[in-house]
């Protein structure tokens, strides 16, 4: 597996969420930078000097000002570094999340794995079927009169498709016990566990959003208020109105109000977006040990698959071997002298008739 490169990541410091940082990639090994989607809609409104970009009430680091920043797993390629932004959907509707994609992925597995139990579950079919011919085949009476070593050798031929029958049946019934049942078993509930996991993640985002979209409210507040304090001010001084310093003073604590609120907002927005990120942490890393574990449990009845194929391979040689020894032996001579003996009814020729 190669080695990923170190890359950005969001803008928050989560330093203990999977222990102390490693060091720094090798010089000479670029720095990967996070890129605003091309297909998400318009970002929002950016931080003070421009340092964060917000992209679907995700908040990142603006790309032309954020410092790098280290992989939270340098050494391998692990979901919990790389599904932080969303897709564009294919199908034109929106947006997809990073973490919907892998949970589409893990149902994919869960799909083929299904499929690969069908599999051989036809497989056991055809096995059981070919043994119940077999069986069937060996109790035929065709050529049952032969005599002789090749009699005895035809005999064997026939024994050796019931011996091959059996070997077939054993051979069926271990795949349906070791093989195909596990493939099917494994996990049953691991559809609800998605879906559970799913809905977490999901909720943990609306929450997200919607402490975003009260950031943007209480910043239009903010703005609404500083300008209202700006005009009575400069009425004031202008003497265009009738405004006293007392209307000024209430003014400006409205605006101080909304400024508070604006930091209260955006308080509770990272919070939401600092609980969604170590969750998504752990749940990335989650899927990623199931789907380590589905493959490994795959890999392992699959090669008890090809050793169960490689005992019948050697069972059935051993049922075809007796046939081999006896057709070693078949000698016509040998069946004739025998037969001779056995039926025999004189030895004396004749001769011609003399007149």
């Amino acid at each position: 597996m190669s080695t990923p490169p170190p890359m950005r990541l969001l803008g928050c410091d989560h330093k203990d969420l999977l222990g102390p940082v490693p060091p720094r990639a090798p010089v000479g090994r670029p720095a990967l930078r996070l890129q605003q989607n091309p297909g998400a809609p318009s970002p929002g409104k950016k931080s003070s000097k421009d340092r964060t970009i917000t992209i679907n009430c995700v908040t990142f680091p603006h790309p032309d000002t954020m410092a790098e920043q280290q992989l939270l797993k340098p050494t391998e390629w692990s979901y919990c570094d790389y599904f932080w932004a969303d897709k564009k959907d294919p199908q034109g509707n929106g947006s997809v999340a990073g973490f919907e994609l892998l949970l589409q992925k893990q149902l994919k597995g869960k799909q083929m794995q299904k499929e690969m139990s069908e599999f051989i579950r036809e497989r056991i079919k055809i096995e059981e079927d070919y043994a119940k011919n077999l069986s069937k085949l060996s109790h035929n009476s065709l050529a049952a009169q032969e005599e002789g070593s090749l009699g005895e050798a035809w005999t064997q031929v026939k024994k050796s498709l019931a011996d091959e029958a059996d070997v077939h049946l054993k051979f069926s019934a271990k795949l349906q016990s070791e093989v195909e049942k596990p493939l099917m078993n494994f996990r049953e509930n691991f559809k609800k566990d998605l879906k559970k996991c799913d809905h977490h993640i999901a909720d943990l985002r609306k929450q997200l959003a919607s402490r975003y979209s009260s950031v943007e409210k209480a910043r239009k507040a903010l703005t609404d208020r500083q300008k209202d304090l700006e005009v009575k001010t400069q009425q004031l001084e202008i003497k265009l109105s009738n405004k006293t310093e007392e209307d000024i003073k209430k003014a400006r604590r409205k605006s101080t109000q909304a400024g508070d609120d604006l930091t209260r907002c955006v308080d509770l927005y990272n919070q939401a977006q600092s609980k969604w990120f170590e969750e998504m942490v752990t749940a990335t890393l989650e899927l990623e040990r199931l789907e380590v574990e589905r493959v490994e449990m795959i890999r392992q009845h699959l090669c008890q698959y090809t050793q169960l194929r490689h005992e019948t391979d050697m069972f059935n040689q051993s049922t075809v071997q007796p046939v081999d020894q006896l057709l070693r032996k078949v000698d016509p001579a040998k069946d004739r002298e025998q037969w001779v003996k056995e039926h025999r009814t004189g030895a004396i020729r004749p001769v011609d008739l003399e007149i």
